[in-house]
């Protein structure tokens, strides 16, 4: 751990060494968030209600849904490199070294500047919470707190999970950045608001809706949609190990499959 630790601040140091650069980068990253919540933002202007939630209610879901993905961005966005790293004959290099891949990859390019993003989502977080109703019970207290760390480990291990696949497919990076991606920008909307194919395909085997919105739910103590009742967002250590043990399994499989590219 001290040998990534050192990694790690060794990045930030550089990072920071060019300030004026790593402010821009920074404010780059949190326009990001800035562009997504316009969104929200745009449709609720000329549509009072979306999904059933008033506009603080989906900046609410909002902010939760890309709180937690800022986070798993910042820790594992790295992961996007896998596609670069195969093709360029690069990653025996790592492999050859007595350290967990998937743990140097994480460290290799730590960016720290993606937490400008997160700092967006903290804001209008904050903002929502003062403009709902909310009882503040020990419950919601929880909900509100925890429900960004358990998005982060969902959204990880998607990350995860593309990286593994990274391993069977030729430039697959596209496809499975929609699928990354894709779901981080389902989780930041209303569940309600999805078909219910797709409502299903992001509770049960992408669980975005479960990073925002099935946790929003339980804390406004509003009723679920068919098929994702408010209670699901309970469940979300279930959802995120779950994901991990799918991620697990990709992320083993595409490591057992990979043979070289004689770089």
């Amino acid at each position: 751990m001290a040998g990534y630790r050192s990694l790690v601040a060794s990045r930030i140091r550089g990072q920071l060494a060019y300030r004026t650069s790593f402010a821009f980068l920074t404010l780059t990253s949190a326009a990001v968030a800035v562009v997504e919540f316009t969104e929200i933002y745009v449709i609720l202007h000329n549509v009072p209600i979306f999904g059933g939630l008033n506009f603080a209610q989906a900046a609410l879901v909002f902010a939760l849904a890309n709180l937690g993905f800022a986070f798993a961005d910042v820790v594992f966005g790295q992961l996007d490199a896998i596609p670069t790293l195969l093709r360029a004959g690069q990653l025996e290099s790592l492999l050859v070294r007595p350290l967990p891949l998937m743990a140097q990859l994480i460290t290799n390019d730590f960016q720290l500047r993606r937490l400008g993003r997160a700092a967006v989502s903290i804001v209008i977080l904050i903002i929502a919470l003062g403009q709902v109703s909310i009882t503040w019970t020990p419950a919601v207290i929880y909900l509100v707190v925890s429900t960004p760390i358990y998005g982060a480990l969902i959204y990880g291990a998607l990350f995860a999970v593309a990286g593994g696949v990274q391993f069977f497919l030729i430039d697959g990076a596209e496809f499975t950045a929609s699928f990354v991606y894709g779901s981080g920008y389902a989780g930041e909307l209303p569940g309600s608001v999805l078909a219910v194919p797709l409502r299903l395909a992001f509770t049960f085997v992408a669980p975005a809706t479960i990073t925002g919105y099935a946790p929003a739910l339980l804390i406004l103590q509003l009723p679920g949609p068919a098929f994702l009742p408010a209670w699901l967002g309970w469940c979300a250590p279930l959802f995120a190990g779950t994901t991990w043990l799918l991620a697990w399994l990709a992320w083993r499989a595409g490591i057992r499959r990979f043979t070289g590219a004689g770089g």
